[in-house]
C-alpha cells in the first residue's frame, strides 16, 4: 500500500530511519497479523470465521489507515477491500469459498491496502492450495477434486456452474479447507518478505 502511495519515497524513509513512518506500518501490520492469526485460529477449530472478527478488523483497518495517512490512506484501505472482495466474489457464488473466508479477506484487505493484499491474496491461496493436496491426498480423492476444480474454473468465467452436489460447501464428504489458518500463515510470511525487503 505504501509504496502505491507515495512511491519510493516509502521505502527510502524505512531504510533512513524514518522512525515514525516505520511504527504507523508496524503497527498496521501488526493488526493485519493479529486478526489473521485469530481467525486463522477460529477456523481452525470451528470451521468458520465470525464477522465480528472481519467487520471489526475492516473497520480498524479504515480508521487507522485513514489516521496515519489521511485521504491516501483511506483510499488505499478500501481499494484493498475492494479488490480482495472482488476477485474472490465469484468464487464465494460458486460455493467453492465460504463468506467467511470472502470476509476476512476483505478486511485483511482494508488493513494492508490496495498494492500489498495482491501479494497477500496470492501467499494466501498458494498456502491453501498446498493444504488442500494434502487433505485430497489423504482422503483419496484426487479424481473427484479434479474434475470439481475443472468445474469451478470453468464457472469463474463463465459466471456459470451445472448444479453439483459434490463442488458445494454443504457437501459433507468434501475436505473443509480452513482459508482462514492459510490466511493466517500468509500474513504473517508477507510482514517477513516486507521486513526483508523481498
Amino acid at each position: 500500500m505504501y509504496s502505491n502511495v507515495w512511491g519510493s519515497e516509502v521505502s527510502n524513509s524505512i531504510a533512513k530511519g524514518n522512525h515514525e513512518l516505520k511504527s504507523m506500518i508496524y503497527t498496521i501490520w501488526a493488526l493485519a497479523i493479529v486478526i489473521g492469526l485469530v481467525a486463522g485460529w477460529i477456523d481452525w477449530r470451528s470451521h468458520r470465521i465470525p464477522n465480528w472478527l472481519t467487520l471489526s478488523g475492516c473497520f480498524a483497518g479504515i480508521v487507522l489507515n485513514t489516521i496515519f495517512f489521511h485521504w491516501g490512506g483511506l483510499k488505499q484501505s478500501l481499494l484493498g477491500a475492494v479488490i480482495a472482495l472482488g476477485i474472490l466474489l465469484p468464487v464465494v457464488l460458486l460455493r467453492g469459498l465460504g463468506a467467511g473466508d470472502w470476509k476476512l479477506m476483505g478486511a485483511l484487505g482494508a488493513i494492508v491496502g490496495g498494492g500489498e493484499i495482491l501479494q497477500l491474496l496470492v501467499a494466501t491461496i498458494l498456502f491453501a492450495g498446498l493444504i488442500a493436496i494434502v487433505q485430497i491426498l489423504l482422503k483419496r480423492r484426487v479424481m473427484v477434486t479434479l474434475r470439481n476444480m475443472w468445474e469451478l474454473i470453468r464457472g469463474y468465467f463463465i459466471f456459470g456452474l451445472k448444479p453439483n452436489a459434490e463442488i458445494s460447501l454443504d457437501n459433507k464428504a468434501a475436505s473443509t479447507l480452513p482459508f482462514g489458518v492459510a490466511a493466517a500463515v500468509a500474513t504473517v510470511l508477507c510482514w517477513g518478505a516486507m521486513l526483508a525487503g523481498i
